[in-house]
């Protein structure tokens, strides 16, 4: 059985993750007994052979509500493809996975849990098939991963969202304008529809439904012939219109998703009679609190994927389906999990009048 155990967090932050340490800590140490150690900056911290971090009872004590992760991430870390600029300016992506395996055998680490998203458990998934003694917790505030019905941090970005909403909703009432929200979502529109239907959205663009601006222009016309002069819009940063693209924007860092928001604002302007607003909510849905239910589901994820160790369950990540704790295959697990089109949460906004385009 393991007695030195890691931890590392992968991909981008999400409320809830140092719960999940902070759980997966006191049940190792006080259960099991084992020494349980943190891995900074995510698989990259893993290959560089950064210092471990004990996680003691004393130095977990205070993180169960605090955002964001203690351990840090590299969301775009990969030992099999790790990059190494060249002298003429291009960059090489080597694999350097054997390394990161050398690296939890020299750190003494008999196994190794990891928390993250479809990408991180990708790359778990491979290092599991090298030999590595691996176990998954899902996170992802987009709520995609399949074989759980749902992931902490998720609850926590539709409070952030809604909040937005209801905010967008008294301003917009005072100036008579339309008001467009855009929220993260690349290749799922779970955020924008939860969050959309708890705000009273009157649209909803999500990445699953192609959207006509036609129809959203018309939802608006409809309203404002109700005698109601405000209206708010929801888009998911993936979203669509039919027969076109998704919105990327060029940064120093690269070429990025977004900008779907501000396109859905410029042609309702120009069919809608008018002031429309763009507020693009962003990385303020990953920070702050995570919200009493997402520290309650962290804690339980992190407190199984101690028991998955114990029973050497390598290549599963815990999962909650219904109430229960289950472990899956996270080969599986790390599926899309998109909204279905057809679906009762669909059929349901439709029913109150909520047009997806």
């Amino acid at each position: 059985m393991p007695k030195r155990v890691g931890i590392l967090t992968g991909g981008g932050d999400a409320p809830g993750l140092n719960a999940v340490i902070r759980a997966a800590a006191l049940t190792a140490t006080r259960v099991y007994g084992w020494e349980m150690m943190g891995v900074l900056e995510g698989f990259d911290g893993l290959y560089h052979g950064l210092p471990l971090i004990p996680l003691t009872e004393q130095n977990v004590r205070e993180l169960l509500a605090r955002g964001g992760t203690v351990l840090g991430a590299a969301n775009r870390g990969s030992p099999f493809a790790h990059p190494v600029p060249l002298p003429d300016g291009t960059i090489r992506y080597d694999d350097v996975s054997h390394v990161a395996i050398s690296r939890m055998k020299d750190m003494g680490l008999d196994a190794l849990i990891v928390a993250g998203g479809d990408g991180t458990m990708a790359i778990a998934q491979k290092l599991v098939e090298m030999g590595a003694r691996i176990v998954g917790v899902p996170k992802t505030i987009d709520n995609d991963l399949s074989l759980t019905d749902v992931t902490f941090g998720f609850e926590t970005a539709i409070n952030t969202a809604t909040e937005a909403l209801d905010r967008l909703q008294t301003t917009a009432e005072s100036h008579h304008r339309v008001m467009v929200l855009e929220v993260m979502g690349r290749d799922a529109g779970w955020i924008a529809l939860h969050a959309g239907v708890a705000g009273a959205a009157d649209a909803i663009l999500i990445p699953e439904i192609p959207f006509d601006i036609q129809i959203v222009c018309q939802k608006i016309q409809q309203i404002q012939l109700s005698g109601r002069h405000h209206s708010l819009i929801v888009v998911a940063e993936g979203a669509a219109p039919m027969g076109g693209k998704q919105s990327y924007t060029r940064r120093e860092t690269g070429v990025r998703l977004g900008g779907m928001g501000h396109l859905v604002g410029e042609l309702l302007a120009e069919c809608a009679a008018a002031e429309v607003r763009v507020t693009v909510l962003g990385h303020v849905q990953r920070g702050g609190q995570p919200t009493p239910y997402d520290r309650w589901l962290a804690t339980r994820f992190g407190s199984a994927v101690v028991h998955l160790v114990a029973q050497e369950k390598w290549g599963q990540m815990i999962a909650l389906q219904g109430t229960r704790m289950v472990d899956v295959p996270m080969k599986a697990a790390m599926r899309l999990k998109r909204v279905d089109p057809a679906g009762e949460t669909v059929r349901m906004a439709r029913d109150l009048g909520i047009v997806f385009g």
